[in-house]
């Protein structure tokens, strides 16, 4: 008999996604599934309790919430899978955020009766998980979605100060905003399998899934479970070519642009030559003003309800 742990943020999605409570406890009292509804009460505290209920035997850790709810509940497993190396802990979701970029990459619905179904058929698929170290995390930092750098990292932290614009919309306006501004891109030496590239980047983009931002498609064709991300790094240019560059990469084409780098790999070194990086996993701050980094593909490391 399996128990099902729902880990519910309750400010996901700017509020809204509490109310879906009511209509999650009924499916499981309906289908007589043992569970039990969880609420965060401050941020990180989705970690802890993943990775006390992951450990547990015949535990099946649900995320409901968005981007930042998965994001925790990845960290806690992981660390939870440190912990008991002979079984991995099964993950799902129930996408009821803002963005859920994360939930796009891994194939799983945003409407909630079609999640809340797929939770109870219980089919399940292994999922990998990257690990980024540098800035404020030098012990490591997991993600699920992927890695931002530069123009990515700031639009991501514009977005994340609007209060009335939520989803795409923000993650949009957000990029207007930084194309206003446009702040100098750094110089950075990326290195990755047997290759190494010295670039002035615009953005750097290190995927597991597939978009972030909620429409712009940075790894249009990927997968979470080939054990590579998905390296995209658009070189810095005119205010135009950068906006020609973003509306590419709504539309997923970006990698036929001569600016623009497309690659796979599962180890990714990144140092600043000269300024620094701003950094996001999964829309999480990772830093604003970085030098190294490591990006690392823990392949198959959990496995997730598809």
């Amino acid at each position: 008999m399996k128990r099902y742990i729902v880990i519910l943020n309750p400010i996901a999605g700017k509020g809204h996604a509490i109310r879906r409570k009511p209509e999650i406890e009924a499916f499981f009292t309906a289908n007589k599934m043992e569970f039990e509804i969880v609420l965060t009460e401050r941020p990180g505290h989705a970690i802890v309790l993943a990775e006390h209920y992951g450990a547990l035997p015949e535990t099946i850790v649900i995320a409901a919430g968005g981007d930042g709810t998965c994001n925790e509940i990845v960290n806690g497993l992981m660390k939870a899978a440190l912990k008991n190396s002979t079984e991995k802990p099964v993950f799902g979701v129930l996408a009821i955020g803002r963005g859920n970029d994360f939930a796009y990459g891994a194939k799983v619905s945003t409407i909630l009766s079609e999640d809340l179904l797929r939770i109870r058929e219980g089919k399940i698929a292994l999922m990998d998980v990257g690990e980024v170290r540098g800035g404020d995390y030098p012990d490591g930092r997991y993600f699920g979605n992927g890695v931002g750098i530069g123009f990515d990292a700031i639009v991501g932290f514009e977005a994340a100060h609007m209060n009335h614009v939520h989803g795409g919309m923000a993650y949009t306006l957000g990029a207007l905003k930084t194309l206003i501004k446009y702040p100098a891109a750094p110089e950075l030496e990326i290195r990755y399998d047997e290759k190494e590239l010295v670039l002035m980047p615009a953005l750097v983009s290190i995927m597991n899934g597939r978009r972030m931002g909620g429409s712009f498609f940075m790894a249009p064709q990927g997968m979470m479970d080939d054990g590579l991300f998905d390296l995209c790094m658009t070189r810095q240019g005119p205010r135009r070519q950068l906006l020609g560059a973003m509306l590419a990469y709504t539309k997923g084409k970006q990698s036929e642009r001569s600016d623009t780098i497309t690659d796979r790999a599962a180890h990714v070194r990144i140092r600043a030559r000269s300024g620094s990086m701003a950094v996001h996993a999964d829309g999480e701050t990772i830093c604003e003003a970085g030098k190294d980094l490591e990006i690392i593909n823990h392949r198959h490391a959990l496995y997730i309800i598809e």
